[in-house]
């Protein structure tokens, strides 16, 4: 209630427990709250300093009109030091006694005294910057230096001047009290002492094992109190470094069944941690196994035993490493002499400490304060947001390492609330109003933005609590079955998801106690999911504030991208890439693995985001996420550290491309990613056109004076391979300097240059360079006729490229020949290169001749200049004409053997370049031959598949198709080409196909031909194979000369049809001439067949007389004889004989059988003179076999070699039985004579 004068009616009577040290010392404390505007109470805990000083204060009138205001460091305490108060004074809670905590309030006008967690107090700073509702502000438990309470009472020393009738009381344990006075001008201190009993403290000496022999030193002195050693049994205190250290001295102690041992630490449910407090249940006497926050924070009751290893886990943040690292340290003299007041409260106590006394007194006086040893951007951004200038201007008591104090703006940069300047940004702004730690407030804001903001606002409210999912120590398993089924095989952010899911839908369903129970037997923490809940309210509202809409429920669909975007926006520092077994790379090259609860673990993401990171054995990434790298480019691009690498110019998009390698904090999260390297360095991207796109030639669209220069090169270029030099033409840096003279600095794309060139008109003229420019020694004229661009031969017309590249397949002169023409280029032409390379390739042939020969031709450039005069370029073997000329000019003798071309460089030999129709290379090599022969029967489908209305045809059985041309003239791959068409015999019918030369053109058309007037007449056909050649006597005959019937039939059709139907050789070349012919002659091929039947008969009965003779005779005696004897009659009846034979000269078959009859009777007695002339006539023959085996058809198109052929036989007879006369006169001198003719013939038609 207020009075008319608008204060507050306090109570008139306030009553102290006189038991408690503070109510003794009230006057004390009243005088000098009223005498100074900061005091300092110190007292330890008990003495009643939290409760009684409101009293005080309100005794003294304070909180008549305004507030007095009590801080407190934990929400708990707020509201049970509330209800203490309230009690005390007789009044409810919410009359003159209230409190505020983050999700409940409990004031009134009323309120004289509220109660309330110093982060309440920072958040009213920002509506009340001179504290204007508050008379007294105490802020008590000073000494646990929380960053709020540094922050505090920075902010009110500058406040207090400006608030004179404000009073400031701090109150903490006996810890570095001095500090607190001096930071606000030697403020007066009053110790209290606390309720305690004597405290004997004996130093052990320390295990020489830390890891295994403090456990069991322990267990030992366990032992030993229990025993009586140390005096009467009462409760133990044991402190330990962490959770682990307590689960594994649990385990060890459990094998003494009198002692009941209870683990406290930070982490516990809230049921495992009332049975620390409640010793009415006790079973025994209790082992209390805790971590430092059993040092101040809690009072543990009935510990008659504190033993004290001196270690904890410190949390230490590393600005280098950027993490929260938890490693074990020595504690100060303070937290060991706090850890040694946990005894001795009821009854004397006795603390053991695992260390020396001389260790103790070399340990630092107390703990460093949080601001020192923690991240600052909350601090930071607060401050920011207050406009409270620098932190290193602020009023600290400890002032923050500068260095922590750039990691804060750093990670607010990260988070985007800062520029690099330092400056508050909006984002900032809006960071700042949402109730909840820098990182947390970004990932809602990115979430509101990605359009995932409810998925995130349970998320960031579940990382700002303590994990409500409990794991008790004895019920681990149970518990971690009961947690599966929140599990997300891809994220722990996912899961609570899954986790708030359940809880909402039980909360709606179920009683709040039936909740509660539930949340027990599914080792739910019921309080925390409260808290959560109560965190994702406060940030809905500000979200609300904020103009951003959360919706009541969670979306039904997964958006597992965009939530973990949103947490990339806070975390980026947290990502890691997988690099092999459980190994990470994180951030600033941090090596770390996945923490071992996190189901993550055994089957880990190559990159992930974490909540946190935090060092204690190792270090390990807590709640984490699999991610894709891609998704962190769009997070802050600011951050990211571009690489550019392999700068290239890019013809079909005229700018310079260049892979970008994306790095966050020396992770490499994209590569390889081409982009334009222009706007980067302009001045590397102009060489790179000029270089690349102007002088290398790869230029899209060229503008005109570009044309130009390229002709210019193009044309010295191959001018240099040519003449295999690389000193005509001037260096590309003189084509560098020409265009880096003449062009703008900004023109490093093809489009800027157009641009330029539009601009500028007159800029093109000056582009253009002249061949002198380039020109750095000039080759003479007669390049041209020394170097020539074709070679021309008889009626082919074949270009010639030239490369000067060493070593490379195409290295020299290279000729293209399209495949059609491969089978008639000619053979010899090209080992003479061309005449500006045949000088130095005789050269280096006459170099690699043997010693004795080559000196004789010594100087060899003279004598090969002497041999070149006399020789001309021709289809003939180089070496052979080489070996005439410099054997008469040196007087020596060379043989082909003597000649080594394949000791000779590549280029050297002709590179035959086979294309295809299109012009396409199908193959290149330097052996033409063997091209020839691998492309033999490609050349032939070429030819007939060339030209689009070829007369080539499959599959012809009548003379359907008009005239056939001699030749047909087509253009392929850029060269005339002229083929020969032919009918080809294809078995039951024929085809038309085009030849490469005529002569075989005409070989295959006279077999097409013969097939077709087989087709035409096929009755006729069939009745000559059943009439010809039967009967007894053709059997014998035919035993005799070791014939076969069927073909000799088949051989004897051809024949008949040739000598009846095409008598004069002249072949039908259209469908009239051919029914012409075959009428006229039909009738006469049966006439025909029984004459050469007749003349057959007659002829192989001579033979199989002969062969009787033979079979008479000694098979061993003259071997020579009987050799040439079996070749005389394999030559005379050679498959297709009666077919190919002229009629002529088949006439004269019965009489070449009588004479060589006659020559096996006269051999016994005339042997050696047989001999005789064995030897003419084989060395007469050689050169006529020699050619029938390079040229199978020369007898059927060669006249003169035909002629030559019947003059061999006839001689014979003129040999060997004389008295049967010969059809030519012969002789060895007319046989020679006629060879020369056959010689000319071959010369004149190679192919």
């Amino acid at each position: 209630m207020q009075s008319a004068t608008g204060q507050r009616l306090l109570p008139k009577i306030i009553a102290y427990p006189e038991e408690l040290p503070v109510a003794e010392r009230r006057t004390e404390i009243a005088r000098a709250i009223a005498g100074h505007q900061v005091i300092v109470v110190a007292g330890e805990t008990g003495s009643g300093k939290t409760t009684q000083l409101p009293k005080i204060c309100l005794e003294m009138g304070r909180g008549a009109e305004k507030l007095i205001g009590h801080t407190q460091p934990r929400r708990l305490a707020a509201r049970t030091v509330a209800q203490r108060i309230a009690q005390e004074l007789d009044t409810p809670l919410g009359g003159t006694v209230g409190y505020q905590v983050r999700f409940n309030e409990t004031v009134s006008p009323e309120t004289a005294i509220k109660l309330m967690t110093d982060g309440i107090l920072l958040a009213e700073i920002q509506r009340d910057r001179l504290l204007q509702k508050y008379d007294t502000i105490i802020i008590d438990e000073a000494h646990e230096r929380s960053l709020n309470i540094d922050f505090l009472l920075g902010y009110l020393k500058r406040l207090l001047p400006r608030r004179p009738d404000l009073k400031l009381i701090i109150t903490s344990a006996t810890i570095d009290v001095e500090s607190f006075s001096r930071h606000f001008g030697d403020a007066p201190v009053i110790e209290v002492s606390g309720r305690t009993y004597p405290v004997q403290t004996l130093y052990l000496d320390p295990a020489e094992d830390r890891e295994e022999g403090v456990q069991e030193q322990i267990v030992g002195l366990v032992e030993a109190i229990g025993a009586g050693e140390f005096g009467r049994r009462g409760d133990i205190l044991v402190f330990l470094p962490g959770e682990r250290d307590i689960r594994e001295l649990a385990k060890a102690l459990r094998h003494q069944s009198s002692l009941e041992i209870l683990p406290l630490y930070a982490r516990l449910s809230q049921a495992e941690q009332n049975r620390v407090f409640d010793i009415s249940k006790r079973r025994g006497v209790r082992v209390v196994l805790a971590t430092n926050v059993a040092e101040t924070s809690l009072t543990v009751p009935g510990i008659r035993y504190v033993i004290d290893p001196g270690e904890a886990r410190i949390s230490r943040y590393s600005y280098r490493t950027k993490v929260q690292r938890l490693p074990i340290e020595p504690i100060s003299q303070a937290s060991a002499n706090q850890r040694q007041g946990r005894c001795g409260r009821l009854a004397e106590g006795v603390c053991l400490r695992l260390y020396s006394e001389e260790d103790f007194n070399r340990r630092p006086a107390y703990t460093d304060p949080e601001i020192v040893r923690t991240n600052l951007a909350s601090v930071v951004l607060q401050m920011l947001v207050l406009g409270l200038g620098k932190v290193e201007d602020f009023p600290f008591i400890n002032p923050p390492d500068p260095r922590l104090v750039r990691d804060g703006y750093k990670l607010l940069e990260e988070l985007g609330a800062v520029t690099p300047a330092g400056k508050l940004t909006g984002s900032g702004r809006r960071m700042a109003r949402l109730p909840v730690d820098p990182r947390l407030a970004r990932m809602v804001l990115a979430a509101a933005e990605g359009g995932c903001l409810d998925e995130v606002l349970v998320i960031a409210s579940a990382l700002a609590i303590q994990d409500p999912r409990e794991r008790p120590a004895d019920k681990q398993q149970q518990s971690d079955q009961m947690h599966a089924r929140f599990r997300h095989p891809r994220s722990d952010f996912m899961a609570w998801l899954n986790l708030w899911r359940y809880y909402e839908e039980q909360r709606q369903a179920l009683s709040q106690n039936q909740l509660r129970k539930l949340c027990q037997k599914e080792f739910l923490s019921f309080m925390r999911l409260r808290e959560w809940r109560d965190i994702h309210t406060q940030l809905s509202i500000a979200c609300r504030q904020q103009k951003l809409r959360p919706h009541a429920a969670l979306p039904d669909e997964e958006n597992y991208q965009g939530v973990h975007v949103a947490l990339l926006s806070g975390l980026l520092s947290n990502v890691a890439q997988w690099q092999e077994g459980r190994e990470y790379l994180g951030s600033r090259n941090r090596r770390l693995q996945i923490f071992p609860g996190s189901p993550l673990s055994r089957k880990p993401p190559k990159w992930l985001v974490a909540a946190e990171i935090v060092e204690t054995t190792r270090v390990y990434a807590r709640c984490v996420g699999a991610i894709e790298p891609e998704w962190i480019v769009g997070v802050n691009p600011a951050l990211l550290k571009r690489h550019y690498y392999e700068p290239r110019w890019q013809a079909r998009t005229g700018r310079v491309m260049a892979y970008e390698r994306l790095t966050l904090y020396g992770l490499t999260v994209s590569d390889r990613r081409s982009v334009h390297y222009g706007p980067v360095a302009p001045g590397e991207s102009r060489e790179l056109l000029i270089r690349e796109g102007l002088i290398a030639g790869r230029y899209r669209q060229p503008p005109d004076f570009l044309r130009h220069n390229l002709a210019v090169v193009k044309a010295l270029e191959e001018l240099e391979s040519r003449t295999r030099r690389r000193d005509i033409m001037a260096d590309e840096q003189v084509l560098f300097s020409f265009y880096d003279e003449r062009l703008p600095d900004d023109a490093y794309t093809a489009g800027r240059l157009r641009s330029w060139l539009k601009r500028n008109p007159r800029a093109e003229a000056s582009l253009r360079i002249e061949r002198e420019t380039l020109l750095a020694r000039d080759p003479g004229g007669a390049v041209g006729e020394q170097f020539p661009d074709h070679l021309e031969w008889q009626d082919m017309r074949l270009a010639l490229s030239y490369r000067f590249e060493p070593g490379k397949v195409g290295d020299g002169v290279s000729v293209t020949v399209p495949v059609a023409l491969l089978n008639r280029v000619p053979r010899f032409l090209f080992d003479w290169l061309v005449p500006g390379l045949l000088r130095e390739k005789c050269i280096q042939l006459v170099k690699g001749l043997p010693k004795e020969k080559r000196k004789r031709l010594v100087p060899v450039p003279d004598f090969v200049d002497q041999a070149l005069a006399e020789m001309v370029p021709d289809d003939v073997d180089l070496l052979e004409v080489l070996s005439r000329r410099l054997g008469r000019l040196g007087g020596v003798s060379l043989a082909r053997s003597d000649w080594a071309p394949e000791k000779l460089d590549d280029f050297y030999r002709m590179n035959v370049r086979v294309v295809d129709a299109d012009g396409r290379l199908v193959a290149q090599g330097r052996d033409l031959g063997e091209l020839v022969e691998r492309f033999r029967s490609d050349t032939r489908q070429t030819v007939s598949a060339g030209p689009v209305d070829s007369p080539a045809r499959e599959g012809i059985t009548r003379w359907d198709f008009g005239a056939l041309p001699l030749e047909w003239r087509f253009r392929q791959a850029g060269v005339d080409i002229v083929a020969w068409p032919a009918l080809v015999d294809r078995g039951d019918r024929v085809a038309i196909e085009l030849c490469d030369y005529p002569a075989e053109a005409g070989i295959r058309h006279r077999l097409g031909v013969l097939r077709l007037l087989r087709l035409h007449t096929a009755q006729q056909v069939k009745y000559l194979r059943k009439q010809m050649l039967r009967g007894n006597a053709f059997n014998l005959v035919l035993a005799g000369a070791g014939l076969e019937r069927a073909a000799l039939v088949e051989d004897l059709i051809d024949a008949a049809y040739l000598q009846a139907i095409c008598p004069s050789g002249d072949l039908p070349r259209s469908g009239e001439d051919f029914l012409e012919a075959l009428e006229a002659g039909r009738a006469d091929v049966v006439t025909r067949a029984n004459e050469l039947e007749s003349m057959l008969a007659s002829a192989l009965r001579a033979l199989a007389d002969t062969r009787q003779k033979l079979s008479g005779m000694d098979a061993g005696v003259w071997p020579d004889s009987r050799e040439d004897i079996e070749a005389q009659v394999r030559r005379l009846l050679h498959g297709g004989f009666l077919r190919d034979t002229p009629a002529e000269w088949l006439a004269q078959y019965p009489r070449y059988m009588k004479a060589l009859l006659t020559r096996v009777e006269r051999l016994p007695g005339q042997y050696p003179k047989d001999q005789k002339h064995t030897a003419l006539l084989q060395a007469l023959a050689q050169p006529l076999w020699e050619a029938l085996q390079l040229r199978p058809g020369l007898l059927l198109i060669c006249p003169a070699a035909m002629h030559y052929r019947w003059m061999l036989e006839e001689l014979r007879v003129s040999l060997f039985a004389q008295h049967l006369g010969t059809r030519v006169a012969v002789s060895e001198k007319r046989l020679q004579e006629q060879w020369q003719s056959v010689r000319q013939w071959l010369q004149e038609n190679p192919h």
